[in-house]
């Protein structure tokens, strides 16, 4: 099957460093030159109907589509999700081939600041900010593909190259106990082994939803993650730093786990235990 890698950044060429061995997997983004070796360079910009329509006589079963805004600012976001989604909407309705599957790569974000404990994929989104208002507004144009769709919506992704949360703990900046501030997370591994493993259900015959949670089995409160993450790099944590939104959300991923995948990292402790160990054992050498 050929698969085309919308975006392609770190969790694209993830995905592909799973599919390659069964798949012909292509890598579309503005300079695809540094891309693995394994992925077929595709140069284009996502937001440009001529590119796409070209790209698209290439008759592709597949498309993932994961993006990465180059600024935090309103106008990044809208090029890089409603542009995208716009031009890459026209153009698979407009292909004479299209694809069999189309995933589409959101966030949880577009739940904003709910207050409900519990979300998953049948709770009401509102988006608050910017960028989750261009992340909806993105999904509803996603919604008028004329061949399958899928949306996952992904928590915070951490994993090597992601270090922010562990950067601040190695800096000794904690957080308080009360109110709770609840963390909901995926490593990136993660994030490409279930995307792999939708492509390949749906590619095998099997049904997929229309939208998933992409997140780990136990949201975390702020305080216990960094009281144990101080632990395992021996530091002092000599600061509380409060989140200026509540954190009342917590995701079930129950839709995820029963598509059959099985998570590698199923909590922060497994993926920040692995995270840490390769940080270690390249400091030794």
């Amino acid at each position: 099957m050929k698969i085309l890698l919308a975006g392609c950044g770190d969790i694209g060429q993830r995905v592909a460093a799973r599919l390659a061995k069964e798949h012909q997997c292509f890598g579309l983004k503005r300079n695809p030159q540094f891309l693995q070796s394994s992925i077929t360079p595709l140069k284009g910009d996502l937001s440009d109907d001529k590119d796409l329509a070209g790209i698209f006589s290439q008759e592709f079963d597949a498309v993932i589509a994961t993006l990465t805004p180059e600024a935090r600012t309103e106008e990044a976001y809208q090029k890089a999700y409603v542009d995208t989604a716009t031009a890459l909407a026209s153009s698979i309705n407009n292909a004479e081939y299209q694809p069999k599957i189309v995933i589409w790569i959101s966030s949880t974000s577009v739940y904003g600041d709910s207050t409900n404990q519990w979300l998953d994929e049948e709770s009401p989104v509102n988006p608050a900010s910017f960028f989750a208002r261009a992340l909806k507004k993105a999904e509803d144009i996603m919604a008028a593909v004329s061949c399958d769709l899928t949306i996952v919506r992904f928590s915070g992704i951490y994993g090597p190259g992601r270090l922010a949360l562990l950067n601040s703990v190695k800096n000794g900046i904690g957080s308080p106990a009360q109110p709770k501030q609840w963390s909901n997370r995926i490593h990136s591994d993660d994030c490409a082994g279930f995307l792999a493993h939708l492509v390949n259900r749906h590619l095998n015959g099997q049904k997929l939803e229309k939208l998933y949670l992409g997140t780990d089995c136990e949201p975390a409160a702020q305080h216990d993650m960094r009281k144990w993450l101080a632990g395992k790099l021996n530091v002092v944590l000599t600061e509380e730093v409060s989140s200026s939104r509540t954190g009342t959300r917590r995701y079930d991923n129950k839709r995820l786990i029963q598509t059959g995948y099985q998570l590698q990292y199923p909590s922060y402790r497994e993926g920040y235990t692995s995270i840490i160990k390769n940080l270690l054992d390249k400091s030794s050498h």
